[in-house]
């Protein structure tokens, strides 16, 4: 073999062997580290560990995958990090006392965050950092999702027990839907048609027409063995094809699998303690589930519905979210 070929057949063992440059970035807020675990999709070794300010919560990708936005809760604001710095920043005090959760609409100028201390939803410029108004809510506020159109929001609120859905365009307040006891989080379907509430005291999803404002059903859960009041439901994803959903249970250390046409629950699937929120890789294929008590990310392999692996990142892990790489 010539040298050149033997500089070309090294050079593509290197390749072959050296963890991918273009992974996903699975980013996992600690609650209690007060810092964000970025984690590499491929080899699922940590990359880094952000430091962001206290306690820290909600997070969420912008559209254009630039920025990740981080509700600090103790220090009332929103860090917003650089995706590929790996860094804070620059951070939005405007956000309103205690943000917990928060959503971005899909053209990435404007941003909600639910301030569970004062009973609002704050509308943020993302841009320029500044409030653009604060809307009245219910009492604790918590779970923030935009519709597929960006025409609605939906807020939750914990102490009363409603979701709340505003006009983007007016920042009206429509309708006041009451589900079960203390909801979390509120999530779209993929077509816009439905909003699924998640109530982790009442162990219900409450499945609400975002048309007529009415709930068309309620989800429970029910795994044997299990004593009913661990079942409590918090985050809730679609897969990309709009037809399955995965709904977290706490402490009852499980996922349910939920057929999105029928409403029917398929099965459900063993995580680590308490899982918490949840974020699908961006084709589809892993579900990465952030487990509050045992401090790990589980990766379930999305066409199995099997846990494959759990990844340890800090302590209390809250929310999930992912970069997709930058092939």
């Amino acid at each position: 073999m010539n040298k050149a070929a033997t500089r070309a057949l090294c050079a593509t063992l290197m390749l072959s062997a050296a963890p991918s440059a273009f992974a996903d970035k699975i980013f996992v807020s600690n609650e209690r580290d007060n810092t964000v675990t970025v984690v590499n999709s491929e080899t699922l070794e940590i990359i880094k560990s952000i430091p962001t300010g206290k306690r820290p919560r909600g997070i969420v990708i912008t559209p254009d995958y630039k920025e990740l936005i981080v509700c600090v809760g103790d220090d009332n604001r929103l860090d917003v990090i650089d995706t590929e710095k790996l860094e804070v920043t620059k951070s939005y005090p405007a956000s309103g006392p205690d943000p917990e959760l928060l959503d971005i609409n899909h053209k990435g100028d404007r941003i909600y965050v639910a301030n569970e201390d004062d009973g609002l939803v704050t509308v943020i410029d993302r841009f320029t950092g500044q409030a653009i108004t604060e809307i009245p809510v219910g009492v604790e506020p918590e779970g923030m999702a935009v519709s597929p159109d960006d025409g609605l929001v939906v807020n939750t609120s914990e102490q009363t027990s409603m979701a709340h859905f505003i006009d983007a365009k007016t920042n009206q307040v429509l309708a006041n839907i009451l589900v079960d006891t203390r909801p979390r989080e509120a999530t779209f379907t993929k077509d816009g048609s439905e909003v699924w509430v998640s109530a982790e005291v009442g162990g219900t999803v409450s499945i609400i027409d975002t048309k007529s404002f009415q709930i068309k059903k309620k989800l429970t859960f029910d795994v044997s063995g299990i004593r009913p009041e661990l079942m409590q439901p918090i985050g809730i994803r679609f897969t990309n094809d709009g037809k399955t959903a995965f709904v977290a249970l706490g402490p009852s250390n499980r996922v349910a699998v939920v057929d999105v046409a029928t409403h029917e629950i398929k099965s459900y699937i063993l995580v680590g303690q308490r899982p918490w929120h949840l974020a699908l890789k961006p084709d589809g294929t892993k579900l990465y589930v952030a487990n509050g008590m045992t401090n790990d990310v589980t990766v379930i392999d999305v066409a199995t519905l099997k846990a494959e692996k759990s990844v340890r990142v800090g302590r209390l892990p809250w929310g999930v979210a992912v970069k997709p790489d930058a092939k």
